[in-house]
């Protein structure tokens, strides 16, 4: 989902902590047996400016390797909110994610299929139609759902991703739909509009490094959106961030 906003300056830069070992027991489901992680950190959940560095390993026990620098990146124009399954390690004060307040849902969730504009090889790949919806109604059965206008109509209200120019290269966030709770929908790693240019609860980031994306989640892969004062919660689990850059 897409909004436009402004800010200044860029995250600080990702390291990989040396030995860092993630044991699958103890960690969240998502991350347990991936192989492969983009990892989206920002110095506070208010703020639309991030940083991101993707890491393999080669076993679920395995320290993870940086496979690539950290790059900077935007999240929601109004930074980040504890999404589904992770609201209960919300702090003192800190935000659980909502419909429409424009936070990027922080926690650990698969990365599903590449999507866009134009034909590509890549399996399971979505080619955006004329009338593909993304449905964000808290009155309809598809929410949080990729579908056709066709299929839940006109009335609906949904993102016309077609429509939308910073979809010609994205890849779905597959977070888990709980309208009971108003948690919030389509989420996608997508192209911005530039630098500290908030979303509307996306991840979003240079048309290039999209694509680049897109080859690296091939395979499998999770997204771990978090501000740097939670990785502490994650003890074990993920990579550490350099509070120094």
């Amino acid at each position: 989902m897409v909004a436009r906003g402004v800010g200044p300056g860029m995250a600080g830069v990702l390291l990989m902590a040396a030995g860092v070992t993630a044991f699958g027991q103890s960690c969240p489901a998502p991350l347990a047996q991936a192989r492969r992680l983009i990892l989206v950190t920002a110095e506070s959940m208010s703020t639309p400016l991030a940083s991101v560095q993707i890491f393999e390993r080669a076993a679920p026990a395995a320290p993870w390797r940086a496979v690539a620098g950290a790059e900077p990146v935007v999240v929601g124009l109004a930074g980040m909110a504890w999404g589904t399954g992770f609201r209960h390690l919300a702090g003192a004060g800190e935000p659980i994610k909502v419909e429409g307040d424009k936070r990027a849902p922080a926690g650990i969730y698969p990365v599903g299929r590449s999507f866009g504009f134009a034909a590509s090889s890549r399996p399971g790949y979505l080619r955006l139609a004329d009338d593909t919806v993304c449905v964000d109604d808290l009155a309809s059965p598809a929410y949080n759902t990729i579908t056709s206008r066709a299929a839940v109509g006109r009335t609906v209200s949904g993102e016309d991703m077609r429509k939308i120019d910073l979809y010609r290269r994205g890849l779905v966030v597959d977070y888990p739909a709980d309208r009971a709770a108003r948690a919030g929908s389509c989420i996608f790693i997508h192209i911005w509009r530039g630098p500290g240019r908030g979303t509307a609860g996306c991840v979003a980031m240079p048309e290039a490094k999209v694509a680049s994306l897109q080859d690296f989640a091939q395979g499998g892969a999770v997204i771990a959106i978090l501000p740097r004062r939670a990785l502490e919660r994650f003890s074990g689990c993920l990579p550490t961030v350099d509070a120094t850059r």
